[in-house]
């Protein structure tokens, strides 16, 4: 599982930092929620966040489907969740376990 983990979280930095101006402030965070089931969360700068989304999130949209692709091959369930610092803050400050 741990294979799978780094070629995603390598695949998810690189294309990040295509996209995003600031990409010092990004953070990614992987959390395992189970067997096989891994949550990717990328958290960036607001005005990062609407470039990696991309117009109507085709952006995003596209990098999930490379993601599921990945993962249907590996058998293994991802999510990515993108959010700015403050959003982050917030939803930390509602759900200590989030």
């Amino acid at each position: 599982m741990q294979v799978v983990t780094d070629q995603i979280r390598n695949f998810l930095q690189y294309i990040a930092v295509q996209f995003i101006e600031f990409p010092a402030e990004a953070q990614l965070k992987v959390t395992e929620l189970g067997p096989k089931r891994l949550r990717f969360k990328l958290v960036l700068r607001q005005s990062d966040v609407a470039l990696l989304i991309g117009r109507n999130g085709f952006s995003a949209s596209a990098i999930r489907g490379v993601l599921k692709s990945v993962s249907e091959r590996e058998d293994v369930n991802v999510s990515l969740q993108i959010h700015s610092h403050e959003e982050e803050a917030e939803m930390q400050a509602r759900d200590p376990r989030h």
